[in-house]
């Protein structure tokens, strides 16, 4: 029996996001804030057989979680298959999936009989005004139906992500963690990435850790922190005086590289083993080349034990800290959009 397969950091590769396409419904500010993109060719996106034979390779060198992202991955259509292909590998204990929540009523009784553990939706705001100018689509109702269909649907454990913006939604911090807590699902609050579609990001838009903290202080009080969290999870959990437990991610100001092990899949096969990383490994060219499943697995371990990438603490030392790429930079390689490689 041998150990889990560490990068030269000593990071396990335990969690891979799989990105099922590069196209949504949805214009976020802070992913895809333009009408117009460079899209991935069709003929270059993994089929599911392909997606599913690479998700089982990566499931014997170690990897036990996977997430299906996009894009908006309801968007591609038949996603039940794709998660019959998942579920064979059985190294894959935890399988699941980041929606917008726009098409998550339609689908929810499909994933969950296709097997899907989990649902993560976003929702940055409550308001529907805001929602429209935030998003370029007046969906809100359709997103909040979508969660109350996940419940009905039988998942738990599904969590709500916002990225919160100063200037936009810091405001709605305490009333989208009661809303939450209202539906027995658990809300994370993102700090402001400098990363991908980001392109008007700056510092003085981020609303900090502790100014989240502050937020739900002052309205539920003190929040302990709540101890036996995994270590490598992307968020700190809380839990409220009144049992409501909660998570913040501070990835621009308190970076959890150090105990990192996700590695991120593109739609067209391309394995990154950073958000920040500008290169990857051409997964895909193998698999269509006709390479057996033991050399791709020996190229995963190969890129996995050289692994030395901090990006979000190399973000965070820089001198000069604005958006990671300018709109004409991301036209030249869709690669670096989050909505490709499924930030």
């Amino acid at each position: 029996m041998t150990g889990p397969l560490l990068d030269a950091h000593g990071r396990p590769l335990e969690s891979l996001r799989v990105s099922i396409t590069d196209r949504c419904n949805l214009r976020c500010r802070y992913c895809m804030p333009e009408e117009e993109y460079v899209w991935l060719p069709r003929e270059s996106l993994l089929t599911y057989e392909e997606i599913g034979r690479l998700v089982g390779i990566f499931g014997t060198v170690g990897v036990s979680k996977v997430r299906i992202t996009g894009g908006e991955p309801l968007l591609r259509r038949d996603i039940a298959r794709l998660i019959a292909q998942m579920k064979q590998s059985p190294a894959i204990r935890d399988l699941a999936i980041t929606t917008n929540g726009v098409l998550l009523a339609e689908h929810s009784e499909t994933l969950a009989a296709a097997g899907v553990d989990r649902v993560t939706v976003s929702l940055d705001t409550l308001r529907p005004g805001r929602f429209r100018d935030f998003a370029g689509r007046g969906r809100l109702e359709d997103v909040l139906g979508g969660i109350d269909a996940a419940a009905a649907a039988g998942f738990v454990g599904t969590k709500l992500n916002t990225v919160v913006i100063r200037g936009f939604n810091e405001d709605e911090i305490p009333d989208i963690l009661e809303f939450a807590a209202q539906r027995a699902v658990e809300a994370r609050f993102i700090e402001y990435m400098d990363v991908g579609g980001a392109t008007q990001w700056s510092f003085d838009q981020v609303v900090t850790r502790a100014e989240i903290l502050r937020s739900v202080e002052q309205r539920f009080g003190v929040a302990s922190p709540l101890q036996g969290s995994e270590p490598q999870a992307p968020a700190e959990r809380f839990m409220l005086p009144d049992g409501t437990v909660f998570g913040i991610i501070a990835s621009t100001t308190a970076p959890f590289c150090g105990s990192c092990g996700r590695s991120r899949l593109t739609a067209d096969g391309m394995w990154y083993l950073c958000l920040y990383a500008d290169a990857g490994t051409d997964l895909r060219e193998m698999v269509r080349s006709g390479a057996s499943d033991e050399a791709i697995a020996a190229a995963i371990r190969d890129a996995w034990g050289g692994r030395t990438d901090r990006g979000a603490e190399d973000r965070l030392a820089a001198p000069e800290r604005g958006p990671l790429y300018r709109v004409d930079k991301l036209r030249q390689d869709p690669h670096r959009e989050m909505h490709t490689r499924g930030g």
